[in-house]
């Protein structure tokens, strides 16, 4: 079970934007990366293409930033912390669930 999910409200710590939060957009489970709404903006250079209709321009796009720099908020405490995997107790569901390692408390599944 992955620690980030897609959907899930993070915060960078570490890099050229830390300090900025956004949506998780995709993850790349193979490069261990995330895709984040508004952070990590980089500038691409298109090539027009008449069959498509482009015009060549320059636009600007989310990049990937690894997992490692990025925190998970906790919705309910409004603060990033680590989270840890476990199993529940409950003999009905015996499923994995996500929880913040300070306050204990039990994170969304998406």
């Amino acid at each position: 079970m992955q620690r980030i999910k897609k959907g899930d409200n993070v915060i960078v710590i570490a890099g050229g934007n830390k300090g900025s939060s956004g949506i998780v957009l995709k993850i790349f489970k193979k490069q261990n990366m995330a895709l984040v709404e508004g952070v990590n903006k980089v500038k691409k250079h298109q090539k027009a293409d008449d069959q498509q209709a482009l015009k060549s321009e320059i636009v600007e796009k989310e990049a990937p930033l690894h997992l490692s720099n990025l925190a998970l908020i906790d919705p309910k405490h409004k603060g990033s912390g680590q989270v840890k995997v476990k199993f529940t107790i409950d003999p009905k569901t015996q499923k994995k669930v996500r929880v913040n390692r300070k306050t204990n408390a039990h994170l969304g599944g998406k």
